[in-house]
């Protein structure tokens, strides 16, 4: 069976073909890089208010805009650099968001300076391993969690932005703390091996 005719997430039906890599390639697996984990964090708070659909078309727009995702670079970024970028089209011109893109990356440095790792970090609010749902249909899947909740508090108390409980789970379920696959899509059971 070739990938168009595999079982997906319904939201993942009748889309693009980004969408759909994202889906079958990324979503859901779990990660362990703090890079990647970064690049969540910003591309998770640039889409608040907004679609998936329309950051994922934007990604590379904000791969050049943010040094990559290197945090140590963005920390860095000057009230310049953030006017510069307000100017850039290939991503989310929004001030707020930029800014906080800025200070979530100084925020980071200070995690992984006082946990070894920002993945050391995040995954201690799962216990450590991916917690597994088994959710049949999409209306079923929540938009936050008591780990989310705990996550966006601590998150906030150390001073990152844009970081609330809803789009701290769209970030663990994209980076792999929660399996929110449906039980139908030919994921659910793979990215559980992807570990």
């Amino acid at each position: 069976m070739d990938k168009a005719e595999k079982k997906r997430c319904e939201w993942c039906v009748n889309t693009f073909a980004e969408y759909i890599r994202y889906h079958d390639e990324e979503w859901g697996v779990p990660v362990h890089d703090d890079r990647k984990h970064f690049e969540f964090l910003i591309l998770e708070g640039a889409q608040a208010g907004l679609s998936w659909a329309t950051i994922i078309k934007r990604r590379e727009g904000y791969k050049n805009a943010f040094a990559h995702f290197n945090p140590g670079e963005v920390a860095q970024y000057t009230p310049e650099k953030i006017a510069t970028l307000l100017q850039d089209a290939g991503i989310i011109r929004n001030r707020l968001k930029v800014q906080a893109a800025v200070t979530n990356a100084q925020k980071f440095l200070d995690v992984q300076a006082e946990f070894g790792s920002f993945d050391h970090y995040i995954w201690q609010f799962v216990g450590g391993r991916q917690k597994i749902n088994a959710w049949q249909h999409l209306k079923e899947v929540p938009a936050t969690s008591a780990e989310s909740d705990a996550l966006s508090k601590d998150l906030k108390q150390r001073g990152f932005k844009f970081v609330g409980s809803t789009i701290m789970y769209a970030h663990m379920q994209a980076c792999g703390l929660v399996n929110d696959h449906t039980t139908s899509c030919f994921r659910y059971h793979e990215v559980m091996s992807e570990k």
